[in-house]
């Protein structure tokens, strides 16, 4: 039976990991030529972290391309991203995520499972 402290610590864990990976990375430069390589590079300093199974990234390259100077980069933002990481205590395991949030234009970071 997952106990009620597990569910507690991977929640916390999950939200601590997306605040942390958003914070650290978002502000950095992106073009096309280096989008995939920021996106691996992310999911794997996620990994780096304690209890962390799992990680996808993935920067919308509709949003890089309209944010383009005419230097062909721009600032990665929150609403280029969609961070997902899996979290693991005990046996209990969480499914975190950020996505942007259009209505609240926010980049929200939330449980899914």
């Amino acid at each position: 039976m997952v106990g009620e402290e597990e569910v507690r610590k991977a929640a916390f864990e999950a939200g601590i990991k997306l605040g942390a990976v958003f914070h650290q990375f978002v502000g950095m430069p992106v073009s096309f030529e280096n989008a995939k390589m920021i996106e691996r590079t992310m999911e794997s300093c996620l990994r780096l972290q304690p209890y962390v199974v799992n990680s996808y990234v993935n920067i919308d390259r509709v949003k890089l391309a309209e944010k383009l100077s005419k230097f062909n980069y721009t600032s990665l933002s929150g609403d280029m991203l969609f961070v997902r990481v899996t979290v693991r205590v005990g046996d209990t395991e969480v499914v975190g995520r950020l996505k942007w949030n259009e209505e609240l234009k926010y980049p929200l970071m939330e449980l899914e499972d």
